[in-house]
């Protein structure tokens, strides 16, 4: 793990258990719970965060809908929260949640509005562009590219992600502002020849590994945000059982929470 990652990241404890902070968003309280706070809500976990935060949530469904709190709040039935994979937040005492096992969790604070935003990037989500999404939302409401800071929790690493060809080429293209490409190696070639390749060998014919936060830290830097307002965790949930769940691993649907208060 290098220095700067070090620095950036730190674990933090709440009643004896642990969770990891980024001091890129060190302006708003925010937490990546790990797997020992489970089966805890994010009702519950806001209350970590400051005892009077109201919290939202949506029913993750692998897109690219970014709601507001007030629509949350709008198409919230007694059944049901409405479907979106992310939340966008302008009012004080407001925490929004985001639920993942090996997906990306993404946080995200305006330094100079306060607005903050919650993504859950699965690779189908990271297809579709979410993150960019969250970021275009945002703008609306008033923020500039440059204030934006942003943390990308634990996630599978991409060492380890294996996926076929095809789901690879589907993110992949995401990168891609021109014409459509119609071959997998017109889209995969490129890309793993990159500083620090979001695509991966494998030595299965047909898969390759992917780095699904290489490619949301991508799309990004096309927004024109840079580098240096990006963290990326240096933690994989398949390879850390005893902090994060992992889908791949286990095959058991159990989440952590990762959530952001504005102040």
């Amino acid at each position: 793990m290098s220095d700067r990652l070090t620095q950036t990241w730190q674990w933090q404890s709440a009643e004896g258990l642990p969770y990891l902070t980024c001091s890129l968003l060190k302006a708003w309280p925010h937490g990546f719970f790990t797997q020992p706070f489970y089966p805890r809500t994010p009702d519950d976990l806001s209350k970590i965060l400051d005892p009077e935060a109201h919290s939202y949530r949506v029913k993750q469904v692998h897109g690219n809908r970014v709601l507001s709190t007030s629509e949350i709040i709008e198409e919230t039935t007694e059944d049901s929260f409405p479907p979106a994979d992310g939340i966008i937040a302008n009012l004080e005492k407001q925490a929004i949640w985001v639920a993942s096992a090996d997906c990306t969790p993404v946080l995200i604070g305006d330094e100079v509005t306060g607005n903050i935003a919650a993504i859950h990037a699965g690779w189908r989500g990271t297809a579709k562009r979410i993150v960019p999404e969250a970021v275009a939302r945002l703008q609306a409401w008033g923020s500039a590219i440059e204030n934006l800071r942003i943390a990308m929790g634990p996630a599978i690493s991409g060492e380890v992600y294996q996926v076929s060809e095809e789901v690879a080429a589907e993110v992949g293209e995401s990168l891609f502002k021109k014409e459509k490409i119609d071959t997998l190696e017109g889209i995969l070639k490129p890309l793993e020849k990159i500083s620090t390749p979001p695509i991966l060998p494998d030595p299965e014919p047909g898969k390759v590994r992917l780095d699904v936060r290489r490619i949301n830290q991508l799309q990004l830097e096309q927004l024109g945000i840079k580098v240096e307002q990006i963290s990326i965790a240096p933690y994989c949930t398949y390879q850390s059982p005893s902090h994060f769940f992992s889908y791949r691993r286990t095959q058991e649907k159990k989440v952590q929470w990762s959530g952001i208060l504005k102040n």
